[in-house]
């Protein structure tokens, strides 16, 4: 069974800085894309920001510039760091990780979510 660990949230004034930690564990053959999302009351789940395996990464297009997404191979551990947050930043932030386990196919696992508040 896999699970995703969530940490860094938190309340911070428009203008600071916070970072995110996902650390991945359990029966993990390889990770294909580990990646964050976020979600506020009453709206979709939408991407934020993802990696591959390879390093490739992608970002919503109002983060850009302000977060960065990276990852640690050997410890299985995505961070986000956001900087410049705005209160439109204010959501919960899922973990979100596709990878190989036990079985054939690839197997995605979601985290418990992290609450970001940014103050104006």
């Amino acid at each position: 069974q896999v699970q995703l660990v969530e940490s860094g949230g938190g309340l911070v004034q428009a203008g600071g800085s916070l970072r995110l930690s996902c650390v991945a564990s359990g029966r993990i053959s390889s990770i294909n894309t580990m990646g964050w999302y976020r979600q506020t009351p009453g709206k979709q789940r939408e991407l934020v920001a993802v990696i591959t395996s390879s390093g490739d990464t992608n970002y919503a297009d109002s983060v850009k510039g302000r977060f960065t997404i990276s990852k640690d191979n050997a410890k299985n551990t995505a961070n986000l760091q956001m900087n410049s947050l705005e209160p439109d930043d204010t959501a919960v932030y899922y973990c979100h990780v596709n990878f190989y386990g036990r079985a054939l196919w690839r197997e995605v696992a979601w985290g418990q979510g992290t609450q970001v508040t940014v103050s104006s």
